[in-house]
């Protein structure tokens, strides 16, 4: 028999790998999800992938609606703004916090990040990576490394929206030229120019999202609440 340990670890090694797959919309916003058929995919029983639907449904990124099925949820812009507002207090607010005197070691990983993220073509999900590991970077450069899980924990909607942005287009040349920008500001200890800076950096998803929702509306959450019907497939009205 399996043990309790074991049991938790299948469920989480679940909830993750179909959190993954909604982040990079691998499953796409609005998309059914079958029990069975995504069971069958990741070769699980039903139960750890019916209670990882249940977490992500508490986190926004699955609807689930009786009598007619589950699906991803679509990019909801509220949502995005809530977290970029969460996003963006942390790290300027970290910014303002950086110590005179830098970790050589820190400053050095986050050169070499730059560097990598400015390799001619890059893949767009390495890119994301690199992202993320940046500002996680800044983050622990000014001593609050683990304010970072609070800000992942919030950001499922704007994670989405920002990689609508980055394969819209289609090059991170601009995204990675801010980051540089940024730190070259952080490495000269001008605080308020490197919070300027991040400030439009973080804050260029807006734009994405109306330029993206302005061509693809599907995607997006609509301010009246919409669902599914059941015909002879389920489609969304």
């Amino acid at each position: 028999m399996a043990s309790s340990a074991g049991k938790k670890s299948n469920r989480r090694e679940v909830y993750e790998a179909l959190r993954r797959k909604v982040l990079t919309m691998e499953l796409p916003p609005g998309a059914a999800l079958s029990e069975n058929e995504l069971a069958a995919a990741m070769g699980v029983s039903r139960t750890p992938v019916r209670e990882s639907l249940i977490l992500l449904s508490e986190e926004g990124l699955v609807q689930v609606f009786p009598q007619i099925g589950s699906f991803v949820s679509r990019v909801d812009p509220e949502k995005v703004a809530d977290a970029q507002f969460l996003r963006e207090a942390v790290e300027l607010a970290a910014l303002e916090d950086l110590p005179e005197e830098l970790d050589p070691a820190l400053v050095a990983e986050l050169e070499a990040n730059l560097e990598q993220q400015r390799r001619p073509g890059i893949d767009l999900e390495e890119f994301f990576a690199l992202d993320e590991a940046f500002h996680l970077g800044l983050l622990r450069l000014s001593g609050h490394a683990s304010a970072w899980a609070t800000v992942v924990a919030a950001k499922g909607h704007l994670d989405r929206a920002r990689r609508l942005g980055l394969y819209d287009a289609q090059s991170p040349a601009e995204f990675a030229d801010q980051h540089v920008e940024i730190f070259r500001s952080v490495r000269r200890g001008d605080a308020d120019l490197a919070r300027r800076a991040m400030r439009v950096h973080l804050r260029a998803v807006f734009a994405d999202i109306e330029r993206i929702r302005a061509r693809s509306p599907e995607l997006f959450a609509s301010n009246s609440a919409s669902v599914p019907t059941r015909r002879n497939v389920v489609v969304w009205e």
